[in-house]
Formats: C-alpha cells, sequence, structure tokens
C-alpha cells in the first residue's frame, strides 16, 4: 500500500513538473514591458552624458516650459535601445508607454543616443500644428547635429529644447 502510493505521489510530482511553465517562457513575454524605466522627470540621463549642473539647468527649462505654455517636454538620453531596432520606433513605443502607463501627457519626447548616434524628436497631436516633421528635422539638423560634432552634447540638446520651446509657444 505505502509502495502505490509512493508511486502515485512521484507520478503527479513528475507530471506536474512537466507541465508547469519554466522561468524562460515566463520572461520572454513579459521582456518588452520591461524595457523603458518605471519613472521618468524632465531630463532622464541613462548615458551618463551630462553633469549634474548640466541637468539641473536642463531640467529647470523644460519645467518653466511647462509651467509657462502648459506643454511638457522630456528629454531621454539612452545607451541602447534594445530590442527595438530603430529609434523612432523606440521613440513612439516610449510616448505610448509614458501616455498609459506613467499617465503623462507629454507634448514632446526628445530621445538621443549617443553611442548609436541617433536623435529623435517625437511631438504630440498637441503640438503637431507648430512642430511637424520638417520642423523637427530642421531643428535636429541645424541645432543639435553640429554641437554634436564637436562633441558638446550639452550645448546640443540645449540648444534643440530652446528652438522647440520657441515654437510650440
Amino acid at each position: 500500500m505505502k509502495k502505490i502510493f509512493f508511486i502515485i505521489t512521484i507520478t503527479l510530482f513528475s507530471l506536474n513538473s512537466f507541465f508547469a511553465q519554466t522561468k524562460n517562457a515566463v520572461s520572454s513575454t513579459s521582456e518588452p514591458q520591461n524595457v523603458f524605466s518605471k519613472s521618468y522627470d524632465y531630463v532622464n540621463d541613462f548615458e551618463k552624458i551630462l553633469s549634474p549642473s548640466q541637468i539641473a539647468t536642463l531640467k529647470n527649462t523644460l519645467k518653466s516650459c511647462e509651467t509657462s505654455s502648459g506643454h511638457k517636454i522630456i528629454l531621454v538620453t539612452t545607451p541602447s535601445i534594445k530590442p527595438y531596432s530603430d529609434i523612432p520606433e523606440y521613440s513612439l513605443d516610449l510616448n505610448t508607454y509614458l501616455a498609459n502607463n506613467l499617465k503623462l501627457n507629454t507634448a514632446v519626447l526628445i530621445v538621443f543616443s549617443k553611442e548609436l548616434r541617433q536623435i529623435q524628436i517625437q511631438g504630440s497631436d498637441q503640438v503637431r500644428n507648430t512642430l511637424n516633421y520638417d520642423e523637427t528635422k530642421d531643428i535636429i539638423s541645424s541645432y543639435a547635429l553640429p554641437e554634436f560634432k564637436k562633441g558638446d552634447f550639452y550645448k546640443g540638446l540645449e540648444e534643440s529644447v530652446s528652438e522647440i520651446i520657441k515654437k510650440i509657444k
């Protein structure tokens, strides 16, 4: 009797481990949700290319823009956009994540990667009339890229932000 009970118990435990989900299966389906940070501020220097004083200056500029115009601008620097293949797709999903998950209503999202040598300015529907694709392209080529080529990432970001603020006010 003990033998039969032991065999049934072993069989049940082995079936349970056979049909149970493995850790790899669970993590592969939840990976895209964990790509973005849990919180975002006006300036998010995940790539660590700005000094604390530069971050504070940019943050104050962006905060005063939101106070005066009602449009929130968020700046994100990132060393990697994995699992995404291009920065426009990454910034679009990040903007959606900010709106849906963190309830941040951003008018403009600036995503920059020194490592990948890419920048994207993502405007929302709120500012589409005042800041369209051609204007963002012009801001990047006229204000950001010349400074980035010199290695002055802060000045490129600062001038781009200033120009965006002028356009959306």
